[in-house]
């Protein structure tokens, strides 16, 4: 079964760039930074002998060298294999081709250092707008704002609305005292 893996980064974004034609697709709008996603622990968890995993890049998978090997080695020892449409690279846990390994990881690094490097600008402009007074730290977007106050509504513990969002405790509780002084 030939099975598509999509990732972005956020609620926000899209997936119409990552157009993969497969029996079966899984997306996640979480970061790959990590592995706690739960569209690719259920695709790994479904994995049969034969599967045939394909990502749009490396990128997608994981953001994380060590990330980047651990799934690699979890498909390919299903018996499963995975292939990179961008990178044009398929994985198989057969390691007799010494390019492709220099290749993937040469990539995977890359993706690595890309992520360090976007979050050392992230925290010296927040610093730079924190010393000018300006900064007010991430906002809730909306429609979080009204999923949480409706799950709230509908008498869902704090600790169950932040779990199912897949968002902070204090962020759940932020909306929700909010929601109170209004009311």
């Amino acid at each position: 079964m030939k099975i598509a893996y999509v990732r972005v980064s956020s609620v926000e974004q899209n997936t119409d760039r990552q157009e993969i034609v497969a029996d079966k697709h899984y997306e996640d709008k979480a970061s790959g930074t990590n592995t706690n996603r739960p569209q690719l622990q259920e695709m790994l968890n479904n994995l049969r002998k034969g599967d045939e995993v394909v990502c749009w890049s490396i990128d997608r998978l994981a953001r994380s060298i060590t990330d980047l090997h651990s799934i690699i080695k979890t498909i390919t020892d299903k018996g499963a294999s995975v292939s990179f449409m961008k990178e044009n690279m398929t994985f198989t846990g057969d390691e007799s081709n010494p390019m492709n390994k220099l290749m993937l990881n040469l990539l995977g690094s890359v993706y690595e250092f890309e992520t360090a490097i976007r979050k050392e600008r992230q925290l010296e402009g927040i610093a730079k707008a924190k010393a000018k007074g300006v900064y007010k730290g991430r906002t809730t977007s909306d429609r979080l704002k009204e999923n949480i106050i409706k799950l709230y509504l509908d008498k869902v513990s704090q600790r169950a609305i932040a779990k199912e969002l897949n968002t902070s405790l204090s962020n759940v509780q932020r909306v929700i005292k909010t929601y109170k002084t209004k009311v």
